[in-house]
């Protein structure tokens, strides 16, 4: 079977390159889109997300127990208990979907149960407090409410849905796990030696994946203060979100945010408006009025200006742990299990990330807006398609979902995107099928969808 896999591939990539139109102009934008979005996936999270996730889940494979797993997250285990437990860690590990593949695939792979598994997999992302946050002061309180209440129950209820449906074949594996188990051999070390050792691991992956709200104060040139969010900076660049909905800005004369665009005195236009959020030249900030952007500083920023000093604390505590307390052929294991999960998801996150910037770039902001204008079922559907096979990094999905609510986007169907999009995306599909087989993933996806899309009609109706 493995072979015909092989040669349908094969074929697949011969008939994309025969008649792959690459004179058409939107063809041509759409694949230096799709390799752009991989360029900046692998910059910004490849190894900074993925590969520490790799790392923790080759450890979980080679140094927890299968006994230890099963007690807390299997299949018999105490259901409130095991839910609990792998939404706690989805939610503490904070991480987007494609990086808390390779750890689901682990837990998954030493036996946990498919509810609990499957609660960590949506937990992981979507539970995101810092996301949440942000969600309900540039959307609105009600959306970002809506979001949390929505998240933490989708964890729970998918888990416990995906073990309903499959609870035949659960008893199976669980029958099966009791059987084949052997004993549990006694540890080379402490229990607390391999706490540790995974907590410094679990740290690595929190630092150096921390991302920053962004919060600015910009000091104007008239002793203004006007609050708002640095969405993004170039070299060239910063796209700032604006917290009042109108704002006086001096320029000049009084500007406000009711116009679609403001120009310095000598009529050249230097920022565009959607919604309330600008397009700023950095050169020209003193021409805006702009005397200073300051940063505001909480512990959330506090944290991000020293992440790399933290994760790298961190790992230099696991390269002492290793050297101190593992043995070589431990260490040589790990790398094993840690390379085989690397061949599996590697190909599959990469190539789906360039598929999502190819399709992203051939369906433009308009287009999707224009669909999702209303509260109607087929409306919330199309939102949880969108959100289930597009990739969002953590905390895009806000800006990137405001800008589609300023092109028309219905409420309710931005509520059912981003219960839909963070834990979803079209790499992660892909892996999943690999991990766990073709039904459960559909059943998973297609939970996630249906749920989102319901949840979503509902609060647009309300």
């Amino acid at each position: 079977m493995s072979e015909w896999k092989i040669l349908a591939t094969f074929i697949a990539i011969f008939l994309v390159m025969y008649f792959l139109p690459l004179n058409d102009a939107t063809v041509s934008k759409a694949i230096w889109e799709a390799f752009n979005l991989l360029q900046w996936y692998v910059r910004n999270h490849t190894l900074a997300c993925v590969v520490p996730a790799l790392f923790i889940s080759g450890a979980i494979i080679t140094f927890l127990s299968q006994a230890s797993v099963m007690k807390y997250l299997g299949p018999k285990s105490n259901k409130w208990l095991a839910y609990s437990v792998a939404s706690v860690a989805g939610v503490i590990l904070a991480v987007c979907s494609c990086s808390v593949l390779p750890m689901f695939a682990g837990i998954y792979s030493l036996g946990a149960g498919l509810g609990p598994a499957c609660s960590f997999l949506y937990s992981g992302p979507a539970i995101n407090i810092l996301a949440i946050f942000l969600t309900g002061r540039v959307l609105g309180w009600e959306i970002g409410l809506a979001r949390a209440i929505g998240s933490i129950v989708f964890a729970f209820g998918i888990g416990f849905l995906m073990a309903w449906i499959f609870r035949k074949s659960e008893s199976q594996k669980a029958a099966a796990a009791e059987i084949q188990m052997p004993e549990e051999e006694k540890s080379t070390r402490p229990l607390w030696q391999t706490s540790a050792y995974m907590a410094c691991m679990m740290l690595f992956l929190i630092f150096s994946d921390w991302f920053n709200p962004g919060n600015v104060i910009i000091h104007t040139a008239k002793g203004q203060q006007i609050h708002g969010i640095l969405l993004e900076e170039t070299y060239a660049q910063l796209v700032i979100q604006l917290d009042q909905d109108t704002v006086r800005y001096q320029l000049g004369e009084q500007w406000t945010l009711d116009q679609t665009k403001f120009q310095d005195p000598g009529m050249e236009t230097v920022a565009y408006k959607l919604g309330n959020k600008w397009t700023l030249d950095k050169a020209k900030l003193p021409d805006y009025g702009i005397q200073q952007i300051e940063t505001l500083q909480t512990w959330v920023t506090i944290i991000h200006q020293h992440r790399w000093y933290l994760a790298g604390f961190m790992g230099f505590l696991v390269v002492l742990m290793v050297w101190r307390w593992f043995s070589k052929d431990e260490v040589r294991l790990w790398f094993s299990n840690t390379w085989d999960f690397a061949k599996m998801l590697v190909p599959i996150l990469f190539g789906g990330v360039f598929l999502v910037g190819f399709i992203g770039a051939l369906i433009p902001e308009k287009q999707v807006a224009a669909l999702v204008g209303d509260n109607s079922i087929q409306a919330n559907l199309v939102a949880s398609v969108v959100g289930a096979l597009f990739y969002f990094a953590t905390l895009t999905e806000v800006p990137i979902l405001q800008s589609l609510m300023q092109l028309g986007m219905h409420k309710g169907p931005a509520l059912t995107l981003l219960l839909a999009g963070p834990a979803l995306s079209l790499p992660s599909m892909i892996a999943i099928w690999r991990i766990m087989g073709a039904k459960k993933t559909l059943v998973f996806v297609g939970i996630v969808m249906l749920l989102s899309a319901f949840v979503g009609f509902c609060f647009g109706a309300l």
